[in-house]
């Protein structure tokens, strides 16, 4: 390909919202622009790194036993109504009504369409075990597409689904996936970590996040400082310190706290640690009303607080919420709540005393809150979210959090959805029974971000070779010399005619424009043809992830590319 006929205009200024380092270099080589908030077109170079993406997610699933099979985008409701999913997307699904006033939604995954698939075509254990993956456009309504392809309401994406007989295949199958997992990550050059998660939308039990390690990544995953625990921040937890306190009980005392309701104006105004005040923050639970305490200097894990409920949907008190139900917004605390109010509190409270907290009158604080004597607790969870400095719940170690983009997601589903669906099988002895599923999906147009953000300099992109759109780039430096346009051309079409992946930078503009465009696309290799170059009989040769470089005779020039090729990443 010649750099004049690519459809690719790089930039020197990123757009204004472009935050992260990878949306900012994808637009500025030209892989991607964007269309509209969360919705991007893939360029000639981002769609040929995006093949080779999916080229290595394709040979990895077929070598698993995996087999390819396209499923539609546009999706019928019903039995997304009969697993409760078309409720519990809620806006995040893309939803429209037909012609015919029937319900349609814009596919976010594809449990709903390949468990009954399944159902009709196998039904017998002889049948089983069976993999099924499909490579397609995922659509979600998000609420805040940010990061370029990192999250967006369009993203490609590899879903498989297994399908087995009993438990004990199920994992089988499950860890078949991990490690093909693996290899594609491994194969991608991506720095990652296997962590457990929390299961969100698709459910199931057993679930794992590839997290591909980046300073701007939108997912927030919490690891041990002695290595035996790694967990996404929804699904995480730590050892509460729940050693009951040999404190004295202080008496139940009102004090004022004249328009102090934030957990820093009261402690700062009574002159206390926010950890010795109680939060009582106020929930909706599948629509009953629910209190959770958590002390101060600590915040509610949603996700934990759902699952400890068994509820599909959980939020918090409105406005409209407070004024119903009579409750002092800002002044709460857990006594005297009402009897159809749960209070669930999270573990790291038990054992504490004498908690300051909410008197239910506006302006009104209490000290010397405890448990038992002043005010009752229904359920103790582990609904805390975890803090930089806790506790591993394995070793006691010191917990951190890093950040990272989510590239792949696997999950042991059970009869999730088969049981609903009612996709069975029958069994030796001729007895119906659901399938045992898992799912396991991989971020195609994630991981090509993801690897931008790991992959890259101040400089601009660099591609490991696997993912390169181009693997070479020879550039004329002097476009008014004949001969240095013609030893370029020579050398462009003999690499051609060896299989090498190779454009021709022929371009009409400065040597020093080819070079930072080189750079920022981030092609592997780099060859030089210049004046200087050719009264010595020599070419320059560059490679993009060490900077090393190296002058090698014309003649030898082909041999030089495949020499240093193999030197790249």
């Amino acid at each position: 390909m010649r750099l004049s006929q690519l459809f690719a205009r790089t930039l020197r200024e990123a757009p204004a919202d472009a935050e992260a380092p990878s949306h900012q270099l994808l637009i500025r080589a030209a892989f991607i622009r964007r269309l509209m908030a969360g919705v991007y077109i893939m360029l000639p170079l981002g769609f040929r790194s995006l093949r080779k993406i999916e080229e290595i997610v394709r040979s990895e699933m077929d070598g698993a036993g995996a087999q390819e099979i396209r499923m539609p985008i546009l999706l019928p409701s019903e039995p997304w109504k009969i697993t409760g999913r078309w409720q519990a997307y809620g806006n995040e699904m893309f939803k429209l009504v037909d012609r015919g006033g029937r319900d349609l939604g814009l596919g976010p995954t594809q449990e709903e369409v390949v468990t009954p698939l399944v159902a009709a075509e196998f039904r017998s254990y002889r049948d089983l075990p069976v993999n099924l993956y499909q490579v397609e456009w995922k659509y979600r309504d998000e609420l805040r597409p940010r990061f370029g392809l990192v999250r967006g309401r369009e993203f490609l994406m590899k879903d498989a689904y297994s399908f087995d007989a009993d438990v004990e295949g199920m994992r089988r199958s499950y860890e078949v996936m991990v490690e093909a997992y693996r290899r594609v990550f491994d194969r991608c050059s991506l720095d990652y970590g296997v962590v457990e998660a929390d299961s969100g939308l698709i459910g199931g039990d057993v679930n794992h996040e590839f997290l591909a390690r980046t300073a701007v990544g939108e997912d927030v995953f919490v690891v041990c400082e002695n290595g035996d625990y790694a967990a996404d921040l929804e699904a995480a937890t730590y050892q509460s310190g729940d050693e009951a306190s040999d404190e004295e009980l202080a008496p139940l005392t009102e004090v004022a706290t004249p328009g102090r309701h934030t957990v820093r104006d009261v402690v700062d105004f009574l002159g206390q640690a926010p950890s010795q005040l109680l939060k009582t923050l106020m929930y909706r639970a599948d629509g009953s009303p629910v209190a959770v305490l958590v002390a101060g200097d600590r915040d509610v894990n949603e996700h934990k607080l759902g699952r400890a409920l068994g509820a599909r949907e959980v939020r918090m008190f409105t406005d409209d919420d407070f004024a119903a139900s009579g409750l002092v917004k800002g002044y709460l605390g857990p006594q005297s709540l009402p009897a159809d109010v749960t209070i669930v509190a999270d573990r790291s409270v038990r054992g504490g005393r004498n908690w300051i907290t909410g008197a239910n009158q506006v302006d009104q604080h209490v000290t010397g809150a405890n448990e038992g004597r002043d005010f009752r607790v229904d359920r103790w969870e582990d609904v805390g979210l975890v803090r930089e400095g806790d506790r591993c719940p394995r070793c006691g170690g010191s917990l951190r959090l890093e950040r990272a983009i989510v590239v792949g997601h696997t999950y042991q589903l059970g009869t999730r959805y088969s049981k609903p669906l009612r996709a069975t099988f029958l069994d030796e002895t001729g007895n119906e029974k659901p399938y045992l599923m898992g799912c396991y999906g991989i971020g195609i147009s994630r991981i090509l971000a993801a690897v931008a953000e790991q992959h890259r300099d101040d400089r601009g992109l660099i591609w490991p070779k696997a993912l390169a759109p181009y693997q070479l780039v020879v550039i004329a430096a002097n476009m008014d010399q004949p001969e240095v346009v013609r030893t370029a051309e020579c050398l462009y079409e003999k690499l051609l005619s060896q299989g090498h992946e190779v454009v021709f930078d022929d371009r009409d503009v400065t040597a020093g424009v080819k070079f930072a465009d080189a750079d920022l696309v981030g092609y592997p290799a780099q060859l030089v043809v210049g004046s200087r170059g050719l009264r010595s009989g020599t070419v320059d040769l560059k490679l993009r992830s060490s900077g090393e470089r190296i002058q090698a005779p014309i003649d030898d020039a082909p041999s030089a590319v495949a020499r240093l090729l193999q030197e790249a990443p």
